[in-house]
């Protein structure tokens, strides 16, 4: 999810699409809270792990 959003906000600013920069600064907020959670070891949405 992290990759997926640094991708398009990557995208939204090349071509200066806001859609694009927007939803990749929410993919990317949205995956580094899932990441920090599942790295102290808390279970996300009763998953230990998200693959």
């Amino acid at each position: 999810m992290i990759v997926l959003g640094a991708i398009l906000l990557i995208l939204g600013l090349v071509f200066g699409m806001a859609i694009l920069t927007y939803i990749g600064v929410v993919l990317l907020v949205i995956g580094a809270v899932f990441w920090i959670l599942g790295s102290v070891g808390r279970p996300v949405g009763g998953r230990k792990a998200w693959y």
